[in-house]
């Protein structure tokens, strides 16, 4: 069946710009839409979750992923736009109620295609801007890619989803677990800020809220280790609408409050698993210098936890093995396994099948949730435009989620395989954590989302683990050597 987004979602915001035929980027002065703030789940967290692991895979959309999984907000294709009309003007989602696409549009089918994917798409704000295009998300054709192997526009490239036999791990855990479809980035940008707001749950860089980190900055590592003069590029909200300031943000080695702060205060263990931010042998650096959000952390960077609580990914086995897993981690693959196009690599789920099964054969089993999120779309199609805009470049586009526990929600009474169709974000993660330990908020986008608790049931008995299949196995992971590649540029 053709579905191509037809569901109208607006805020009162949005709405509200829509009639007057104003930009949607021109949010209120108080930050934009704020959810309804309420608990769903059945049932605390607190008393049954002692563990929280997040797992951040790489670039992919929730249509990429899981387009034809069923039941699931999906698509079999999209609208594409010819570059010279995007973002030309405000068009209602419901005139796509009347016509397959807008006049002049070009509808496509999405593509099955395999995992391995040749290219790399540009997934930076403007980007997304494009994408975007007023709410049409017909604008993903205009996306360029590498300037060497994917010369030129991504034109129908783009729209496609990806083999469910390459990704089996991913859809067993669906069956079996959680699967969130309307999980949305932060912010529409790309892997450094969707990083850090997996963290910090914004990257808001002053008391007035008007500046924010977006994209990347201009020199590598990503964080305080970059070389001094090293600008961030960040959004300005000046009274009326944002505006895109290039390389005039402050040097990569930030202060604001991150969920660290607040497990800190509370006594609350923790662990960043990532790749290291050097290469040893060679000096160079390596992939942990792009994805390593606490390197951008001034406290950790330049504290003691740089030490104690920063360990490459492997550990985290060797941590479940021998009881000493923190109560919250974050895992950050290495680029080989991490999904991320262009990297010649199909481990990505195998290595998330192998950190699901770490727990699930272990003690931590009963009291352990584990959370799977994409951290951007990577350039590819997604056909659900995201449900409201604030003064900081959000929200972003959507993502998907995977919700793994003995608690995790059931279709029915004992048939497993949950769908939430909530509306998440990624301070929808970090706002569990806050209340599963009473840790307080950071004030951030965790206040305004939604919790993901409602993925879980405290009312039913928890259930026994059933290993996931995977090509690759854990001990493939345990041996493998670290590839020592930055592959990301956004």
């Amino acid at each position: 069946m053709i579905r191509v987004a037809v569901r109208a979602r607006y805020s009162p915001l949005v709405a509200a710009a829509l009639l007057a035929g104003c930009s949607l980027y021109s949010p209120s002065a108080s930050g934009g839409f704020q959810p309804a703030s309420h608990e769903v789940g059945s049932g605390s967290s607190s008393g049954y979750i002692q563990h929280v692991v997040i797992v951040i895979q790489e670039n992919r959309s929730f249509d990429d992923l899981f387009s034809t999984f069923p039941g699931a907000d999906g698509t079999s294709g999209g609208c594409m736009a010819a570059p010279s009309r995007l973002r030309s003007s405000l068009v209602p989602r419901s005139h796509l109620r009347s016509a397959p696409c807008p006049t002049g549009d070009e509808y496509v089918p999405l593509q099955k295609v395999n995992l391995v994917a040749p290219c790399d798409y540009n997934h930076h704000y403007n980007t997304f801007l494009d994408d975007y295009d007023n709410g049409l998300m017909d604008g993903f054709g205009s996306e360029n890619g590498n300037k060497v192997t994917c010369p030129g526009k991504a034109g129908t490239a783009v729209y496609q989803y990806v083999d469910p036999q390459q990704i089996a791990p991913y859809w067993t855990i669906a069956q079996q677990y959680v699967l969130g479809d309307h999980m949305f980035q932060t912010q529409g940008s790309g892997s450094f800020t969707a990083h850090q707001d997996l963290v910090a749950a914004s990257t808001v860089l002053d008391g007035a809220k008007t500046k924010s980190l977006v994209d990347f900055p201009d020199h590598t590592p990503w964080g305080c280790d970059a070389p001094a003069g090293t600008k961030t590029d960040q959004l300005f909200f000046n009274g009326s609408k944002l505006q895109d300031q290039y390389h005039k943000g402050p040097f990569p080695c930030l202060t604001y409050e991150t969920l660290r702060d607040l497990l800190d205060a509370k006594s609350v263990s923790w662990k960043y698993y990532s790749p290291p931010v050097f290469n040893k042998r060679s000096g160079a650096h390596a992939a942990g210098s792009l994805w390593n959000a606490f390197d951008a952390i001034k406290a950790v960077r330049k504290g003691s936890e740089w030490k104690s609580n920063i360990a490459q990914p492997k550990i985290f086995f060797s941590d479940v093995k021998h009881g000493t897993l923190p109560a919250v981690s974050w895992i950050i693959p290495d680029e080989t396994n991490s999904d991320h196009p262009g990297n010649a690599s199909d481990t990505g789920p195998s290595w998330v099948a192998s950190i699901v099964n770490a727990i699930g054969e272990s003690p931590y089993w009963d009291s352990t949730a584990i959370v799977v999120v994409w951290d951007d779309w990577g350039g590819f199609y997604d056909h659900e435009p995201p449900a409201f805009f604030d003064n900081w470049g959000g929200l972003g586009l959507r993502v998907p989620m995977l919700v793994v526990s003995a608690y995790a929600r059931e279709a029915y009474p004992s048939q497993p395989g949950y769908i939430s169709h909530t509306q998440y974000e990624f301070g929808s993660v970090l706002r569990f954590i806050e209340n599963t330990w009473a840790l307080g908020t950071l004030g951030t986008t965790d206040q305004r989302a939604t919790s993901i608790v409602d993925c879980l049931d405290f009312t039913q008995p928890p259930r026994a683990f059933t290993p996931i299949p995977s090509k690759y196995s854990r001990r493939y992971f345990e041996h493998q050597p670290p590839s020592n590649e930055p592959v990301d540029t956004q």
